[in-house]
């Protein structure tokens, strides 16, 4: 297993991100954390943001940022507008070629399987929680509060919004392997599963379609709605 995951660790390493991104303006509370610290420090307008940034705006923050498609001022630009109470990892808004979703999708898989074993053969209660690379190592992650996992789930819908449906459905699928609570809501699956349909991934979609259709407690809309879409992917 850990020999897949370098495999295609190593597929993707010539997938780099070659955009800018640049803070236009906030409003609020707005702050970032660069690579894997848990050092959050406040934004400022101006500041251009690496890859391995993340931001994260409070209840009443705001921000909008700027994305360049290229390495130079010339690049088409697209605004990002960032609303209260989300995470955002800055790798996240780029689009990924067929063959780089179907790669990262299969390291999601295979993380979320090391994941869930560790989880029902180690059964450690109360440990840290971990960020970083390996986030799939924490076994107790569950236990944390879920507000980050909601947080994240809350930037998924930023991606999926500005058309980022790869990097969505990839963000919400980790946000269930860290916080599996929130993997049992219908409109958190919802969301996964139509950035697959979008992003043409119409097996992925179907799947994942049929994993909300066996959740507890749909209502008779949610139930009509999803076996309306497998309906639809499967002609």
């Amino acid at each position: 297993m850990k020999t897949m995951l370098v495999l295609i660790a190593l597929c993707l390493a010539g997938s780099a991100w070659a955009g800018q991104i640049v803070i236009e303006r906030i409003s609020g509370d707005v702050s970032v954390r660069h690579g894997v610290t848990e050092i959050w420090t406040q934004a400022a307008p101006g500041d251009i943001l690496r890859p391995d940034d993340t931001m994260k705006t409070g209840k009443k923050g705001h921000a909008v940022l700027v994305a360049t498609a290229g390495t130079d001022a010339n690049g088409a630009h697209k605004r990002i507008d960032l609303p209260g109470d989300v995470i955002v990892d800055m790798s996240d808004i780029r689009e990924l070629s067929q063959e780089e979703l179907m790669l990262k999708l299969t390291m999601e898989k295979v993380r979320a399987s090391s994941y869930q074993w560790k989880q029902d053969d180690l059964q450690i209660p109360n440990a840290p929680v971990i960020h970083g690379e390996d986030k799939g190592s924490a076994p107790a992650l569950q236990a944390n509060s879920l507000t980050t996992g909601i947080m994240e789930l809350n930037g998924a819908h930023v991606l999926f919004n500005n058309g980022f449906f790869a990097t969505c459905a990839l963000k919400g699928m980790e946000v269930f392997r860290e916080f599996p609570p929130l993997a049992g809501e219908f409109h958190n699956r919802l969301l996964v599963a139509e950035a697959l349909e979008k992003a043409n991934l119409r097996g992925e979609a179907l799947s994942e379609y049929g994993t909300i259709a066996s959740l507890a407690a749909l209502t008779p809309e949610q139930s009509s709605l999803v076996h309306e879409r497998m309906a639809a992917l499967r002609k």
